[in-house]
């Protein structure tokens, strides 16, 4: 999963919420330095990150991408989760996504002291490109996927990968299916 998958799984919290947007950047176990809530968010982002990564039809999802992504199947994968639930936004929560997207930038912004430097220059670039609703578009993802690619060494090979997406959408979109209530599920049910 990537921002989007996260916000959404995040609940209502503000400081949970931050603390799983900045979760990436965070690195070790020692998480006392931040507050006991931002630790919360940070704990759920990794829930998050190794359920995804266990999850078969994510693997499955991988598995065509490789040829085109290579090593980078697993960041195209998590775009495309993004761009799974963007897109079918409606099904899965009752707010619409524009709404959604800017209540999220607002909380995020309100509470940039906690960032990570990183975070919160990403964050104000996010923002102002309104990545969370333009994961809804197979543009927007493709966009989303050539800028990261210019980011990375070797990430040229995810520029285009949305392509796999549009080959494969049932096959995607199955996977999907089958992973968003269960990783909901997991989470309901783990600390």
């Amino acid at each position: 999963m990537n921002f989007l998958g996260h916000l959404y799984l995040s609940g209502d919290d503000p400081l949970v919420i931050t603390g799983n947007f900045m979760g990436d950047e965070v690195k070790g176990r020692d998480l006392s330095r931040f507050d006991p809530r931002i630790q919360a968010g940070i704990r759920l982002h990794r829930r998050i990150d190794s359920f995804t990564d266990l999850h078969r039809p994510v693997h499955a999802g991988r598995q065509r991408l490789r040829e085109v992504a290579g090593h980078y199947a697993p960041v195209a994968m998590d775009l495309f989760i993004d761009h799974l639930l963007a897109r079918d936004w409606s099904r899965w929560h009752p707010e619409p996504l524009d709404v959604f997207s800017s209540r999220a930038y607002d909380l995020l912004h309100a509470h940039e002291a906690y960032l990570p430097e990183a975070t919160r220059r990403m964050l104000g670039y996010m923002s102002a490109h309104d990545w969370l609703s333009s994961y809804a578009t197979l543009e927007g993802i493709g966009a989303a996927l050539r800028g990261l690619s210019r980011r990375v060494g070797d990430g040229g090979r995810m520029a285009g990968t949305e392509e796999v997406l549009r080959a494969y959408d049932d096959e995607f979109t199955a996977d999907f299916n089958a992973f968003l209530p269960a990783i909901k599920a997991h989470l309901s049910t783990t600390p």
